[in-house]
């Protein structure tokens, strides 16, 4: 079992910057990869970005390429998601979710099902 907890998120003006962090605890010899999903009501979550265990792999939703940027400290336990040109449609609920099996240095797919452990959620709404 991996617990994540969320923090970070607020309220920011259009074209802001956020930096949203993921600290993860449990399950001390497992190498999993960590991802990042939104959701906003009546819509499926939508997947951000993803990142390996050793973190030398990511991958980005087409949506906030070259916007967000994730990065991981293991040894702080913690998982970023740094966004800058927010837009008042990136308003939702942001989850950090982690995988059951080990990703040292490959990532697994964009799927919410792709990963087994998630956070509660922090709110992140962009005023215009």
């Amino acid at each position: 079992q991996v617990q994540l907890v969320e923090s970070g998120g607020g309220l920011v003006q259009d074209r802001g910057s956020l930096r949203l962090s993921c600290a993860t605890s449990g399950r001390p010899f497992s190498q999993y990869a960590v991802a990042w999903f939104r959701q906003t009501p009546g819509k499926e979550r939508e997947f951000l970005a993803t990142i390996s265990w050793s973190g030398s792999r990511t991958s980005y939703g087409d949506s906030v390429k070259g916007r967000f940027t994730i990065a991981r400290d293991n040894a702080k336990k913690t998982v970023s998601l740094q966004m800058s040109n927010l837009r008042p449609e990136d308003t939702a609920v942001y989850y950090c979710a982690a995988t059951r099996g080990d990703y040292y240095s490959t990532i697994p797919g964009s799927e919410s099902n792709a990963y087994a452990y998630w956070g509660q959620g922090t709110q992140v709404t962009v005023s215009s």
